[in-house]
């Protein structure tokens, strides 16, 4: 009893500090996004089409390898302090150790955990609170609308899926729409161009190769 005590009364912090993205790589990409946006003539050209830097808020732009793996490791120290920051009850929303196999949390995440970070540099608390009365609550409300209790114990497989399965099945019935519209844009469009064959859409597969629909 004097054990419990006495550990209830060590001293520890009351909150713990947002892990912001310190690591080498990663503090680099949001360095050359800030100079895309505020520096000088010389220093935009040298960084290139600013279209093509690396975005953390959306993690697909992040090819470069070390780059990725720092910025898996930020979204993981972020979700863990999330867990243990602003959930009491796990019924009201909790981020599950699975998070990394269900793409909808890895996109959600890196844009919460952007904006938490643009709070954290801001010089006063307006941020913070958009993030707390906006960004916070709206991000749990879709992870329990989307996650439910469906990876509580254990990981779930996609539900979805079959569906996205014979999604995939039907692309070649697609195609078809698509084209049998750019063949009827064709013959009723401008009257320059009517009855000249215009381009067969097709669509590409996850290895690459294009889908004939015929």
């Amino acid at each position: 009893m004097t054990q419990s005590h006495d550990s209830a009364h060590q001293p520890h912090p009351l909150t713990a500090e947002f892990p912001m993205p310190t690591s080498t790589s990663l503090a680099s990409a949001y360095q050359n996004l800030y100079l895309a946006a505020t520096g000088a003539d010389d220093v935009r050209l040298r960084l290139g089409n600013p279209a093509n830097l690396p975005r953390p808020w959306i993690p697909a732009s992040c090819t470069e390898r070390r780059l990725r793996a720092e910025l898996w490791s930020w979204l993981d120290d972020v979700a863990t302090w999330l867990n243990e920051q602003y959930t009491w009850d796990p019924a009201a929303g909790m981020i599950p150790p699975c998070w990394p196999h269900h793409p909808h949390l890895v996109n959600e995440l890196a844009v919460l955990a952007d904006q938490r970070r643009r709070a954290a540099l801001d010089l006063t608390s307006s941020s913070l609170e958009e993030w707390h009365r906006y960004c916070l609550p709206n991000f749990y409300s879709r992870l329990q609308a989307r996650m439910r209790t469906g990876c509580d114990e254990k990981h779930t497989p996609w539900p979805a899926q079959p569906r996205h399965d014979r999604h995939r099945r039907q692309t070649g019935q697609r195609l078809d729409a698509f084209n049998n519209d750019l063949t009827a844009l064709d013959t009723t469009g401008d009257s320059d161009r009517a009855g000249e064959p215009g381009p067969t859409l097709r669509l590409a597969t996850d290895n690459g190769e294009t889908v004939d629909p015929h």
